[in-house]
């Protein structure tokens, strides 16, 4: 799993509150063109609190999309438009793949010692 960044002094009880408060993860795509290739990503994972803008966060992958994304023929202006507006919408939301991810890791069995006789 990617990195999550602005967690940085939270709790798990403190996230599992912001998430019953509307909070969410969420991950900003962006796009760079080398004429003839067209590379497209994702961002780490962003912890974004209830009430907060993914403004902030999603700027930057938005600017070097907006400079960089539209060069490529021909999969970069798709690329990129797509990048754009999932950014200028608020990301993509991968809330339910984090918490999916933290139960699958929090409920591997710990292997139990075999008796010999």
């Amino acid at each position: 799993m990617a990195n999550i960044k602005n967690i940085q002094g939270l709790s798990g009880s403190d996230i599992e509150r912001e998430l019953s408060n509307g909070a969410k993860f969420v991950v900003f795509q962006y796009c760079i063109s080398i004429v003839v290739m067209t590379f497209r990503r994702s961002s780490d994972i962003y912890f974004i609190r209830a009430g907060e803008s993914t403004l902030k966060h999603g700027i930057g992958f938005t600017l070097l999309t907006l400079f960089f994304g539209w060069w490529g023929i021909p999969w970069g202006p798709i690329y990129s438009i797509g990048a754009l507006f999932t950014n200028i919408t608020g990301g993509k939301d991968v809330t339910q793949e984090v918490l999916n991810s933290m139960q699958s890791a929090n409920s591997n069995p710990v292997s139990q010692p075999v008796a010999h006789s």
